[in-house]
């Protein structure tokens, strides 16, 4: 391909693409720069195998660290297994990038994003997924685009087209929107409790700035002489589907009307269907019908048309009858159940969320500030006080497979539960523990990423973690036949399955927290969308009704099993008291208290401790050594040590003072030993505080209201 330089001028920052110079051999590859963050993305198409019946599309992006100017960590000294964040962009190329392909194209497709330099300012997954959708182009894969992307943020009452990473953390939005031009593709957003309306409007503020990209990729492909490539699709066998249409219609359709069904009854019931109805049909014919040839050439074929017959059958009786599988209107969420405490103290809390025959078990663990997650990647974030991950174990849909490491699957429910959370977490400075949520899907029927939400907020609760507020969510369905659309509260699994649209919103009763949308056509109305958020709040709402019933506040109580914490403020100048020379001061309190102190270098400490009476002693020790004395305050103090020329008294945790001889009485004392004994208690007052620091104390000029006072100070 010949080289190309193009610069893009849109509504967001200027966007720049090359071509031509960088991976020659690829099917397709472009060079998308923007500030000084730039991606490498390719595109190559091979041969299909033989034997596949499926779209072989292979996404990946890769981050690599001398993008930042930095050398991985390691004995290696070379990037490793890939974080979370690396998964999550890979997902947020593939979803909008999928549905645009031919379902029918059997080829292998590999889609490669690398990020070759970041400047830490913009981020690089919008580029790689508008990147995408132009190496697509150029490798002349059959496409239904073009597409983009673009990030919208929200700073004050304004709109941000692809937002810094300041902008992002300083704003009340991260949304993400990819579109075609036939609509938008896919949405994907975290947001601190916005209106549906606001959402609504970011989502079409970003919607403009997408059709300028896409308009940006058709003048490309024009001047160099490029056309959009929609290959026609294979031909299917009309005989054989009518065939098979003819044997199952009528019992398909019965099934579908038997409301009372389980997902696993269906199923069995589906299957006998198939296999005596059809294949028993099919086996009475002579060996020479066309249709048992056609059988013998695909042994699939018939599978393939009977899924294809029950989709179909599906989508009209909802279209036609308003009624769905289960019997439930459009609108309808399934049952459901909550119970929270169902597990021992030891843990720390748990919720259990049952929607139909989705249940997922969600556990709270809480720890301390060295159990944050640190960072590897090339993100400004260095680490990560909520952790949310989720389990999705092969029993859970009643089948057997080796169980390994998550998937991309698994990273990216768990990321959106985590994300629908954070908005309403305690300020570390609230509540300075780390947080970690595992939700355990045990049966799974549609939105498990959903019931992870609702079981992590009965979690929370459960711990007494104070959340803002709780949060619900549910997943949102589409059918649409020609101008016919059916927006579905609350699908289960028939209706993803079969279905055009995974949309699941999370939120309070005050907003939107996140919310992600998949599409399986190639672009959706922003009509269509505002229903389906409109619709989806309605559902949201009744199912935290469910939630606060069985727990509406979160428990005043910690798990006596879960570590107290404490946290206060000192001067950064007293660390260096604090930790004493070579940690004596430090190891000191550790070992009179039984508690673990981490210190900042901001000045602040915060103490951990499995025991809340050697966390509040820590917490007096430090608070005693670090305070700032002055001049003729009094308090009640416990003598410590005798020296010839006076006694030493504790008058704070660890901060003591000397009472001179002269200073123990209105008369001469003789010796020391007259007066007082180690492990006295008496009232002082500060005389002098010297050049060095050294604390002179009297116990002469004390008023008695004085000496009340600090007495029932030191209780």
């Amino acid at each position: 391909m010949q080289e190309f330089n193009k610069s893009i001028s849109f509504s967001g920052p200027d966007i720049r693409l090359h071509a031509g110079l960088l991976a020659p051999q690829a099917g397709g590859s472009v060079l998308i720069q923007s500030g000084e963050t730039a991606v490498l993305v390719t595109a190559t198409r091979s041969t299909g195998r033989e034997g596949i019946d499926f779209l072989p599309l292979l996404v990946d992006y890769e981050e690599r660290l001398y993008a930042g100017g930095r050398i991985p960590g390691g004995f290696l000294r070379r990037e490793g297994r890939p974080p979370d964040k690396v998964t999550l962009t890979c997902r947020l190329i593939d979803r909008p990038l999928r549905p645009l392909f031919p379902q029918w194209l059997r080829d292998d497709i590999q889609v490669v994003a690398t990020t070759l330099s970041m400047d830490e300012q913009v981020p690089p997954d919008v580029l790689a997924v508008t990147g995408a959708s132009i190496a697509v182009l150029l490798a002349q894969i059959p496409f239904c685009g073009p597409m983009a992307a673009v990030r919208v943020g929200l700073v004050g009452d304004d709109f941000i087209i692809n937002p810094t990473y300041k902008e992002i953390q300083d704003g009340d939005l991260d949304l993400v929107v990819a579109g075609t031009p036939d609509g938008v593709v896919m949405v994907e957003a975290g947001a601190n409790q916005l209106p549906e309306q606001d959402i609504i409007e970011a989502i079409e503020f970003g919607y403009e700035a997408v059709q300028e990209l896409i308009a940006a990729q058709q003048e490309l492909m024009a001047e160099l002489g490029l056309t959009l490539v929609q290959a026609e699709p294979p031909a299917e066998d009309e005989t054989l589907a009518k065939f098979v249409a003819e044997c199952a219609t009528a019992g398909i359709e019965e099934i579908l009307k038997q409301f009372s069904l389980s997902k696993p009854e269906r199923d069995v019931l589906l299957d006998e269907l198939k296999d005596q109805q059809v294949m028993g049909a099919i086996a009475a014919l002579p060996e020479t019908d066309p249709i048992r040839q056609a059988i013998e050439a695909d042994g699939k074929a018939v599978g393939k048309i009977f899924k294809s017959l029950t989709k179909a059958l599906m989508r009209q009786q909802i279209v036609r009858d308003g009624l769905r599988v289960d019997g439930r209107k459009l609108d309808e969420v399934r049952p459901i159940s909550c119970q929270v405490g169902i597990l021992p103290n030891r843990v720390h809390g748990s919720g259990l969320f049952q929607r139909g025959l989705t249940q997922v078990l969600s556990l709270a663990t809480l720890g301390t500030p060295n159990d944050a997650q640190e960072m590897d990647d090339l993100h400004p974030e260095t680490q990560k006080r909520y952790i949310h991950h989720y389990n999705f174990p092969p029993y859970s849909v009643g089948e057997t497979r080796p169980m390994r490491s998550p998937g991309r699957r698994e990273i990216g429910h768990g990321a959106l539960a985590e994300r629908a959370l954070v908005p309403v977490l305690p300020s570390q400075e609230e509540f300075p523990y780390v947080l970690r949520i595992v939700s355990e899907v045990l049966s799974s029927n549609g939105s498990t990423s959903m019931g992870s939400v609702c079981g992590s907020t009965l979690a929370l609760m459960d711990a007494g973690v104070p959340i803002r507020k709780p949060v619900s969510g549910t997943a949102m369905g589409l059918i649409k036949e020609g101008n016919e659309v059916r927006v579905l509260t609350d699908i289960q699994g028939i209706e993803d399955f079969l279905g055009d649209m995974d949309f699941k919103v999370a939120g309070t009763d005050s907003g939107i927290t996140a919310l992600q949308m998949d599409m399986k056509i190639t672009g959706l109305p922003l009509e269509v969308i505002s229903q389906a958020i409109a619709q989806a709040k309605e559902g949201r709402m009744h199912i935290l009704e469910k939630m606060l019933a069985v727990i509406d506040k979160p428990r005043s109580e910690l798990s006596p099993y879960a570590p107290r914490l404490l946290s206060i403020r000192i001067d950064p100048d007293m660390i260096g008291l604090v930790i004493g020379p070579g940690g004596k001061n430090i190891k000191g309190i550790t070992e009179q208290s039984g508690a673990k102190i981490d210190i900042e270098d901001s000045g602040k400490v915060t103490i951990y401790c499995n025991d809340p009476e050697g966390a509040a002693l820590a917490k007096r020790i430090i608070e005693g050594m670090t305070r700032k004395l002055s001049e003729g305050e009094v308090y009640f103090g416990k003598v410590t040590r005798i020296i010839q020329i006076g006694a030493f008294v504790e008058i704070l945790p660890g901060k003591e003072g000397m009472i001179h001889i002269s200073q123990l009485a209105d008369y001469r004392v003789g010796k020391v030993e007259d007066e007082v004994a180690v492990g006295d208690e008496v009232v002082v007052k500060v005389r002098e505080i010297d050049s060095r620091g050294r604390i002179n104390l009297t116990r002469l000029g004390i008023h008695p209201d004085e000496a009340a006072a600090a007495r029932a100070n030191a209780q």
